[in-house]
């Protein structure tokens, strides 16, 4: 449950005014003018309901809104929820509505889209959801504008799950009653957020227009936006050199050339926007089969890494090396036992241990890029160092989604975010019960430990965050022991601006969360 502490920051912000909540420039914000930016792949969907990988969500959400935002702190802030209450034993919570809401069809919104979107398409869409709505025992509408949350028992992470990207409000009257994965509307997105779709251009740009019937009064301050996407990192580099873009969010360029576009004049940086995504890359690591089903192996797999110096040379030393599944930036993150040190030795005296036999193993690369192509190569390098032969099999975006989903693997890079909370972002990772056959977003290692499942579950659901505590750093340390995949770095992508660009960042959710108050400075 959320801190005595918490729950009045909550109310303080719902009071405030959303604009003296967002962190905005202290200039009066100037209307007009385009911003161009930089989307990296092309996403494959704008319905984040359904998709939920990166590149869907930075454009995403400038169509779509969830019922709160976060702040740098991950607190909630107002979004189509202006107040909240939280009872004092923590099992129900009640939302007022911001009045006068559209979707961009001109359909109103209602309370009956927030139950709609809560009880039954996202339950079907997305595991993430599903998990968290576990401990509820209803979602109700008294009225237009107020939902009420009864829970079965305290659930403290409910609060920071309403995000646009963990739970985008979708219109009831387009989706009730359809088979949501195939639904004509997902090609066309109706959101009530501060952009409507233009046109997207496969493979070229998608162009978003302002939203002339937002709800938010005065924005948002631009026309429009345009994502460009350009398949190759020299030349997403080049778009932003001669302003073809003027925005490269993390991740758009390969490390090695931030610190020279960095040091170009008239060029702003910022690591912020990630702190409730925190994302964590890892190998997945195929519990199914041998030797991977040993977790001395698994170990030796970890003392085999260099992973400081993949950090330093291959991400420029933006980030931290992951000690286990929950970011240091994240609550209930504990330093525990064992982190893994660079020891071949060690990795080797483990082989030997077991009785390996050299068999091969297959590495996917995740295919972002040429950062993640060299990261793979170094892996391969540090596991053939050890005796491990590993051979690189690498695919696009949709072959890795497809070898991932089905299982068809032996090591697999990945990243995930981790959402604001452990309960909301990492248990999905190692719960038994996020064995899916076809999603590449859960428990893919198909890992499974019943002291773990019942950990996550008593972490969600325990009283006080001490006694959350106490249960995340015993699952810690488990994990940490078994190591069900291969932890490799808490990320860190920094976004690079023509300084022109004006409050581009003001929620911890960053530019997919942001544009609506995004300007340029004449």
């Amino acid at each position: 449950m959320l801190s005595t502490t918490a729950m009045r920051r909550a109310a303080i912000a719902a009071a405030c005014s959303i604009a003296a909540t967002s962190g905005m420039a202290q200039e009066t914000p100037v209307k007009g003018g385009r911003l161009d930016l930089v989307v990296q792949p092309e996403p494959t969907s704008l319905m984040i309901g359904i998709t939920t990988n990166g590149p869907s969500l930075l454009v995403g959400g400038s169509i779509y809104e969830g019922l709160l935002r976060y702040d740098e702190n991950l607190e909630p802030m107002p979004s189509l929820a202006k107040s909240w209450e939280i009872s004092e034993d923590g099992l129900t919570y009640t939302f007022h509505l911001q009045e006068g809401v559209t979707f961009s069809d001109g359909e109103p919104f209602t309370s009956k889209d927030v139950v709609f979107t809560m009880k039954d398409f996202l339950m079907e869409t997305k595991s993430k959801w599903r998990a968290i709505m576990e401990p509820v025992a209803d979602v109700t509408a008294p009225d237009d504008t107020t939902v009420v949350v009864t829970m079965k028992e305290p659930f403290g992470p409910f609060i920071r799950s309403l995000s646009y990207n963990v739970a985008p409000m979708v219109p009831a009257h387009v989706y009730e009653g359809t088979e949501y994965a195939t639904n004509p509307a997902n090609d066309t997105p109706i959101g009530t957020g501060p952009y409507v779709l233009a046109e997207w251009k496969r493979g070229s740009y998608i162009e978003l227009d302002a939203n002339p019937n937002y709800w938010r009064e005065g924005l948002p301050y631009l026309d429009d936006v345009v994502y460009h996407v350009v398949p190759d990192a020299a030349s997403r580099a080049t778009a932003f050199e001669t302003r073809v873009v003027s925005v490269l969010p993390g991740g758009s360029v390969e490390n090695f050339d931030i610190p020279r576009l960095a040091a170009e004049e008239g060029v702003c940086t910022t690591e912020k926007g990630w702190e409730y995504n925190a994302p964590l890359s890892w190998m997945w690591i195929n519990n199914r089969t041998a030797p991977m089903d040993n977790k001395k192996f698994r170990q030796a797999i970890m003392y085999a890494m260099n992973r400081e110096m993949m950090l330093k040379v291959l991400w420029n030393g933006y980030g931290k090396v992951a000690t286990g599944p929950i970011t240091s930036t994240i609550p209930f993150y504990d330093a525990v036992e064992p982190t893994y040190e660079y020891n071949p030795e060690k990795a080797k005296e483990l082989l030997e241990e077991i009785g390996y036999d050299g068999k091969e193993l297959r590495l996917l690369p995740l295919p972002y890029g040429e950062t993640w192509q060299r990261w793979a190569e170094v892996v391969k390098q540090n596991l053939k160092a050890v005796g491990i032969p590993v051979e690189i099999e690498s695919t696009d975006v949709a072959g890795w989604n497809q070898k991932t989903s089905q299982w068809d693997y032996d090591l697999a890079f990945t990243y995930l975010y981790e959402n604001g909370d452990p309960a909301i972002g990492v248990a999905r990772n190692y719960i038994s019960s996020q064995i899916a056959l076809g999603n590449p977003f859960n428990n893919v290692e198909g890992y499974s430990n019943p002291k773990v499942d019942e950990l996550f579950a008593k972490a969600a659901t325990a009283p006080s965050d001490e006694e959350r505590q106490a249960a995340y750093t015993e699952v810690q340390k488990i994990l940490q022991e078994d190591v069900p995949v291969a932890w490799l770095t808490e990320l860190s992508f920094p976004t690079l601006y023509d300084c022109s660009v004006q409050g581009l960042v003001s929620t911890a959710n960053g530019i997919g969360n942001s544009l609506g108050e995004t300007w340029i400075k004449k």
